[in-house]
């Protein structure tokens, strides 16, 4: 949607140019419109930056964020889709009307490029989700900063008091009603040629205590973006979404057990060659 708009506003300027050119006599058609095509394009892009710059620098990363910004959801939702259609990316999704239709959910994906969270917010533009995401992506320009506006909560890997209090204002989020959450239980991305690697199960304890099904998805392709990008070829991503286990079903089980289970589910669907040992 918003690529295409870009486009639109870039020929209008072009088209425009040439209006104007019309009084200059020699002046040829084409590239006059080329000209105005590619500065209306420059000017598109430099409005779609400032656009998301000059919020993330009103951003305070230590002042606690209490639901979502209206502003940067919006811009989320233009920008994701658009993102993905410049890289060239088709997206092939399956199953996305298990998503849930009524109350809150944790969703979990497996992980393989640091876009991969524009997945599940391109396809599910309205579902609200907030990702839990390592520390350090705060520290990302523009990106990091907006993470924190609609809810993204940063986990500190290496303190475990600090992750214990990310776990706890996920439960809080999904209790209170204010978002859904996804994560990607892996807790960071492996490049070692697989697509699914073990479980840090100490994530769907986030499900278990806020009472809320469990969203299992899976994700393949996003890991060959940058070397396709690089030789002009398209990419196709695919998504799935595999399974809903009920909440009821977390119930007196640990949270070991529910690793296994997703891991074993999102397994199945990867092919037990694409799973590292």
């Amino acid at each position: 949607m918003l690529l295409n708009l870009i486009w639109s506003l870039s020929a209008l300027f072009g088209v425009g140019l040439c209006a104007l050119s019309v009084g200059f006599g020699g002046l040829s058609t084409v590239p006059v419109f080329l000209l105005g095509f590619v500065l209306g394009f420059v000017l598109c892009l430099l409005g779609c930056f400032l656009a998301v710059w000059i919020p993330s620098r009103r951003v305070d990363p230590l002042q606690e964020q209490d639901g979502d910004d209206p502003y940067i959801r919006g811009i989320v939702k233009l920008y994701a889709p658009a993102v993905f259609q410049l890289l060239g990316c088709r997206i092939e999704a399956s199953g996305t009307e298990k998503l849930p239709k009524e109350g809150r959910f944790l969703l979990v994906c497996n992980h393989l490029y640091d876009l991969d969270p524009g997945i599940p917010l391109t396809l599910f533009p309205d579902a609200q989700l907030a990702f839990i995401s390592k520390k350090e992506n705060l520290q990302k320009p523009i990106v990091g900063p907006l993470m924190l506006k609609i809810q993204c909560q940063l986990l500190d890997r290496e303190n475990d008091r600090a992750a214990l209090k990310t776990i706890l204002k996920c439960i809080s989020i999904l209790k209170e009603d204010k978002a859904n959450i996804a994560v990607f239980p892996e807790g960071g991305i492996i490049k070692d040629g697989k697509l699914l690697h073990r479980f840090r199960p100490g994530v769907f304890k986030i499900a278990q205590k806020a009472g809320v099904p469990i969203v299992v998805c899976t994700l393949n392709g996003t890991q060959n973006m940058v070397e396709n990008v690089k030789h002009f070829r398209q990419t196709r991503i695919d998504f799935h979404l595999l399974e809903v286990i009920p909440a009821e079903e977390l119930r007196g089980v640990t949270t070991v057990d529910i690793a296994q289970r997703v891991h074993a589910i999102m397994a199945a669907d990867l092919g037990p060659e694409n799973v590292a040992s």
